[in-house]
């Protein structure tokens, strides 16, 4: 016989080898008893046996299986997973004792003592040494490993029994034999765990041997723990078999801890799962969002771009109102929208670094740059329109104001030459005296006279009709057709004019006689009563201005022309004293007048109507003058306010933009209290909403008024509207990075104290306050943080290789965020890929595959499916059909080529 006890000399760990010796002294004689035998024997075998069927054997007599050694040896293989020496094959006696000391030598070479038990006593079937060396093999390989609250071993697997039943009534664990005889301790175990499989309220502590027969048949048949015990026996012993008890528990702390290890396992995936499903989410409304904000942009430019001309002012406004209409209304919802892109993009980017995942690369045309490209475009579309509304309101003002000069100098024209062309046809001349003759010569030449004075508004009007055709009047041809009409007619008057004279001269050596104070008269009376036509059109003219320079010029014209009027009356008078004389004269010759002058048209009574009509037409140009000048006051006034309003709100624009960047950079107290700070200061910049909506107002009565220029102030409406829209998104974007600094500190598990450290730090070396470092910068950072990336090769190579983590897009700049980022990456751990390829390999049972059914057993629903959806087909030769890739899908999740 071989004394393992004397032989073993190998170390045994801590409380190990104490406890096993105490384990080995056990009371032989009890063995003896026939029940607790039975009980062992049942138990044992069916323990060996549960080890057993994993190499395709088992046993049926526990002290016969065993003596030739070799299904003792297969036994220790499978419960060590290691290799031991190759057995004997023969039948003789010392093969079999030589194959039980190679188990026993490989059972003391884990730090177990034999006391006594030797490899004849093996061969021979002694039934009680044959028990204590399984119960040896049991307590090591099954009960040693048990911890529970620096417990281990029997005192910890008694400390987990008690733990997992203490909530039930009627179960009160405190040993391993008569704790047990109830059979309620087994179901509260099985209830704890697995809720599904048993009523534990059903159950009566009157009725052991049910309660026993439940136990184990639910551990039969859903938790694949073999029935060890019988509830007769159990029931019909006094005092259970100890180790027959501890024996099957430690099966159930196996089973259960196993299903514990796959939860957590389960719950690693899941979370990680949830994560990557959450920012697929981000993603896609991120695209959506971006989609829609281009489509919009894509379908607004082209509006915007269109230059159709209307024929009309009133048109023109229609088009200024559905612009304005656009900018307040339709506008400010896209201005939102592309914050909340700005501000979703940040915060999934920071996700995105929490987690461990590639960064976020929206598809081709989507970036953050591609929108503020477009979004550059579209206002200045929006510039460009809005000045041509502008331009095109000013030119169609222009073209009706020429166009009614045009008709207006076109009908007095008519007017003047109505009847000209058969006078100047007539040969009257023919009929006539010497005298009449000579007074027809002496009317042509001041008709003649009167020609050459209207010479100069036709010029006027072929002048106007050019202005209306390069400036693309809509009603063009019919003014073309009139001036045609007016120019024809004016060279057939002058041909006409030509002949006549040419007539009058040949008959004129007969005229002798003529009347020269008639002649006075007319060669007087024509051009005083043009300069009254002249100065009744002038009187009658229209006029545009835009400011009170232009109709202070006017009245200044206008004074200019009253302080002539005392010399044209004068002329008036000398005109009127002509006729006078003649009469005068007439009556003292006894002269006989035949009525008219022959000489002239114009009358004296003609002369003094239209002087008493200019003189009436005055104060009407003085009132219609007043009016403009009050109007152009009222326009400087409105420009006054507005610019009033304009340069308050700029100045207060320009004071919160420098405030809120010296606010970002100088942020004391909690980051709750900093983004609390900031949200009031949000919504005090807000409450100055109604100060810009006021100017709004200014702005549109200024628009109405067609007021196109303001000296009053160096800021335009365009630039206020941007300086409010770039407030509110620096606002914004700083709310929205105190929220990421928060979200990083919660997942990161950073203190305060750290935060304020990595703010001061960054602080310090941001010498310009720009809210980001340059490359030199933020090396001499981490150099004062304790990095070591002096310029040697190896400290340059390590500062590349953090540019490229907190600078990926090779901008030259590092921000806070990615700042904290790196700082929170370098001192908080995360999960990683090869955690999550370990965690799946818990769920395959060590395999380097896992199956779809075990997936959906394992985890939710949908992550189940996700994880279905997404997994590449096992290559690998050990596969089974159907099995998926968990390692690619792993690495895929961290974005990592290899791992």
């Amino acid at each position: 016989m071989v004394d393992y006890h004397a032989a073993n000399n190998q170390p045994s760990a801590g409380g190990a080898q104490s406890y096993m010796v105490q384990e080995n002294d056990w009371d032989r004689d009890l063995l003896l008893d026939p029940a607790w035998e039975k009980q062992q024997r049942k138990t044992f075998t069916a323990w060996c046996n549960s080890h057993l069927r994993k190499a395709g054997t088992q046993i049926e007599n526990i002290e016969e299986d065993f003596r030739d050694g070799l299904k003792l040896m297969l036994l220790l293989e499978v419960i060590s997973g290691e290799r031991l020496p190759k057995p004997e094959r023969g039948k003789m006696r010392v093969h079999k004792i030589n194959n039980v000391n190679k188990a026993l030598d490989f059972i003391a070479s884990k730090g177990v003592k034999l006391v006594s038990i030797g490899a004849e006593e093996i061969v021979d079937g002694n039934v009680k040494m044959t028990l204590g060396m399984i119960w040896t093999i049991i307590l090591r390989f099954a009960i040693q490993d048990i911890s529970v609250e620096e417990t281990s071993a029997k005192e910890g697997l008694l400390l987990w029994c008690q733990r997992k039943t203490a909530p039930y009534k009627n179960v009160n664990v405190q040993n391993f034999h008569i704790s047990w005889k109830d059979g309620l301790a087994f179901n509260a175990l099985i209830h704890r765990h697995r809720p599904d499989l048993i009523d534990y309220d059903s159950l009566r502590k009157d009725d052991p041997v049910t309660n026993l027969n439940n136990a184990f048949e639910v551990a039969e048949k859903h938790l694949d723990i073999p029935k060890m015990l019988d509830a007769e026996d159990i029931v019909g012993t006094l005092r259970p078999d100890e180790k027959a008890i501890m024996t099957y528990v430690s099966c159930f702390y196996h089973a259960f801890s196993g299903a514990q290890k796959a939860e957590t396992a389960a719950n690693r995936i899941c979370k990680v799962l949830a994560v990557n499903q959450e920012n697929e989410q981000m993603m896609e409304d991120y695209e959506k969002l971006a989609s829609d904000l281009l489509e919009w942009i894509r379908r607004t430019i082209p509006w915007l771009e269109d230059r159709t001309q209307e024929k009309t002012v009133n048109d023109m406004q229609a088009k200024q109102e559905d612009f304005r209409d656009y900018r307040c209304v339709h506008k400010p919802p896209k201005v939102q929208e592309k914050c909340q892109l700005e501000i979703s993009f940040n915060t999934l980017q920071t996700k995105l670094r929490l987690s461990n995942r590639p960064a976020f690369m929206p598809s081709e045309g989507r970036m953050v740059s591609d929108i503020n490209g477009a979004w550059h475009t579209l206002e200045g579309a929006e510039k460009g329109y809005e000045e041509w509304i502008l331009s095109e309101i000013r030119r169609l003002e222009r073209l009706e104001h020429l166009a009614e000069k045009f008709h207006q100098k076109a009908a007095i024209h008519e007017s003047w030459t109505d009847g000209k062309e058969a006078m100047l046809k007539q040969k009257d001349y023919e009929t006539s005296t010497l005298s009449e003759v000579k007074a027809l010569l002496r009317k042509h030449e001041a008709f003649e006279s009167d020609l050459a004075a209207h010479q100069d508004r036709v010029e006027q009007i072929a002048a106007i009709a050019q202005e209306l055709n390069e400036l693309d009047y809509y009603d063009s041809a019919s003014v073309n057709t009139r001036c045609q009409k007016i120019c024809d007619q004016w060279d057939l008057l002058g041909t006409l004019t030509q002949s006549r004279k040419e007539s009058l001269e040949r008959t004129e050596k007969q005229l002798e006689t003529i009347d020269e104070l008639y002649l006075e008269y007319a060669k007087r009376a024509a051009p005083f009563n043009n300069w009254m036509e002249g100065a009744m059109e002038d009187l009658q003219d229209m006029f545009i201005v835009h400011n009170i320079e232009e109709i202070q010029g006017l009245i200044t014209a206008h004074e200019q022309f009253k302080s002539t009027l005392a010399e044209a009356n004068k002329e008036r008078e000398a005109i009127q004293s002509i006729q006078a004389e003649v009469q005068k004269i007439a009556q003292s010759n006894g002269i006989k007048l035949s009525g008219a002058n022959p000489y002239t048209t114009i009358t004296p009574s003609s002369i003094d109507s239209k002087w008493e009509k200019a003189m009436t037409m005055v104060p009407q140009r003085d009132s219609a003058l007043q009016e403009e000048l009050n109007k152009q006051n009222s326009n400087d006034s409105l420009r006054a306010k507005f610019a009033t309003q304009a340069n308050t709100v700029g100045a207060y624009i320009q004071e919160k933009m420098e405030e809120i960047g010296r606010i970002s950079i100088e942020m004391n107290g909690t980051l709750e209290d900093q983004l609390t700070n900031l949200k009031d200061y949000q919504k005090n910049i807000m409450s100055y909403m109604p100060e810009i909506n006021k100017l709004e107002g200014f702005h549109q009565l200024i628009q109405e008024a067609l007021i196109f220029d303001n000296q009053y102030t160096p800021y335009t409406m365009e630039h206020l509207r941007v300086g409010w829209e770039q407030l509110l998104t620096t606002i914004a974007r700083t709310i929205n990075e105190v929220e990421n600094q928060i979200l990083t500190r919660d997942a990161k598990g950073i203190s305060q104290e750290q935060l304020y450290e990595y703010r001061a730090s960054f602080n310090h070396f941001d010498k310009d306050h720009s809210g980001a470092l340059q490359a030199e910068e933020f090396k001499a950072c981490l150099i004062s943080l304790g990095y070591d990336v002096e310029n040697d090769k190896q400290g340059e190579g390590e500062f590349a290789r953090i540019m490229s983590i907190v600078d990926p897009n090779n901008s030259g700049a590092v921000t806070f965020q990615a700042f904290i980022d790196f700082m929170s990456r370098e001192t908080t751990d995360t999960d990683t890929a090869d955690q999550v390829i370990a965690s799946f390999k818990i769920l395959a049972g060590d395999k380097n595959y896992i199956t779809a059914e075990e997936l959906r057993r394992e985890l939710p629903p949908d992550q189940a499916e996700y994880c279905i959806a997404r997994m590449a087909p096992y290559a690998g030769p050990d596969g089974v059909p159907g099995a998926l890739d968990y390692m690619s899908f792993s690495t895929a999740l961290y974005g990592e080529s290899d791992l």
